[in-house]
């Protein structure tokens, strides 16, 4: 694929990666991540590269969360139901195409047929 991949193996965490998808991302208003990734130094780097961190704390987290804006995050769910989504589809699930054109291409026919089955 291009560039703009991090390669990383499975059971790496988010967080280890953290850094490299930040530095990636470009112009984003928001940063938005779950409780897993409670991190202050990535909350620092959203922060410098311009963008506004809406993690939720940990549950035994004792620092207040002024930038926390649950409508936002609420909206995290929209994204992780397409993955989902997207998984049901075997040749995505699996990565059955190995060109990236075409891998791409069938992507967004399984968005296309989400999205139409949503309405």
């Amino acid at each position: 694929m291009g560039s703009s991949v991090i390669e990383r193996p499975g059971e790496v965490h988010d967080a280890k990666v953290a850094n490299q998808l930040i530095a990636k991302t470009g112009m984003a208003e928001h940063f938005i991540a779950d409780k897993g990734d409670d991190s202050e130094a990535i909350r620092e780097q959203a922060r410098t590269a311009g963008m506004n961190p809406v993690t939720p704390r940990k549950s035994n987290s004792k620092k207040p969360n002024a930038e926390f804006y649950s409508h936002r995050y609420k909206l995290r769910h929209l994204v992780e139901n397409l993955f989902v989504g997207l998984k049901h589809y075997r040749s995505i699930a699996t990565r059955f195409e190995k060109l990236a054109r075409n891998f791409k291409a069938i992507a967004y026919l399984a968005c296309t047929l989400i999205w139409i089955k949503s309405k």
